[in-house]
């Protein structure tokens, strides 16, 4: 029973973080977009997505952006953000599940 219940914890955990990729990678297209004028703010449901886009994941990277610039105008914080989860997810997230299955002697 408790295998199942940290089964269950880390695979919501993992979905959540491939959940915040797909809203980086979601965001990184939507203002490419937006810059090559393909789609514009006037329109109300783009107008929404990208703030809510923006809401989303602007407190995710506003730390790298302190620390890394931007080369020439393009931001790579959202490219580094994405290594950095994708690390977590095979790494950290994998000893902590195999941890927590030993702890509840599974």
């Amino acid at each position: 029973m408790a295998a199942g219940f940290v089964n269950f914890f880390f695979l919501v955990l993992n979905w959540s973080l491939d959940l915040v990729v797909i809203a980086i990678i979601a965001n990184a297209i939507l203002s490419w977009l937006l810059a090559f004028d393909v789609i514009n703010y006037r329109n109300r449901f783009v107008y929404q997505i990208a703030t809510g886009l923006d809401r989303f994941t602007s407190p995710l990277l506003a730390p790298l952006r302190r620390f890394i610039p931007s080369l020439g105008g393009i931001d790579i914080t959202p490219i580094i953000l994405l290594l950095v989860i994708r690390a977590l997810q095979s790494t950290v997230i994998v000893a902590l599940h195999n941890l927590c299955l030993g702890m509840v002697g599974y």
